[in-house]
């Protein structure tokens, strides 16, 4: 029989949506909305507030290092970059470490809006995970990280 007209086996989207990849996803667009949503009131999107943050733990940090440690493409930072300088939540100035290149600093600004984004990024996740008592949050979150990590 031709494979491009056989007969859909039953149950095939049911199928799809049971995978554990299918669900993982599902849960990490659910997740990634309720955060969006919670900090787009302070005027970041969610790559915003991945640069802000690594502004601000590792600050001052080529934007170069930005790329390869948020896996951006280059032009994204550039522009996510110049939004955040417009806003004043980080500083372009030229890389201590080579001063051919420029490094960004999260501005006093910057930190108060990341530890605001922070705390509104827990209140999400725990809308995210209210159906789970703490037990199986905590197993959940051991479970993904086993699997992140392998």
């Amino acid at each position: 029989m031709d494979p491009m007209h056989a007969e859909p086996h039953p149950g095939a989207l049911a199928h799809l949506q049971s995978l554990p990849s299918w669900l993982a996803g599902r849960v990490a667009a659910r997740g990634r909305s309720l955060v969006a949503e919670a900090i787009a009131e302070h005027g970041l999107k969610l790559q915003h507030y991945a640069v802000l943050a690594a502004a601000v733990d590792e600050g001052p940090l080529a934007q170069a290092d930005l790329v390869r440690r948020l896996a951006f493409d280059a032009k994204d930072v550039v522009l996510l970059v110049n939004h955040l300088e417009r806003e004043g939540l980080v500083v372009r100035e030229p890389d201590p470490r080579d001063r051919r290149k420029n490094a960004v600093t999260a501005t006093p600004a910057g930190l108060r809006l990341q530890r605001t984004c922070a705390r509104l990024a827990d209140v999400a996740n725990e809308r995210l995970l209210a159906p789970l008592d703490p037990a199986e949050r905590r197993t959940l979150l051991a479970l993904l990280t086993r699997i992140v990590r392998d």
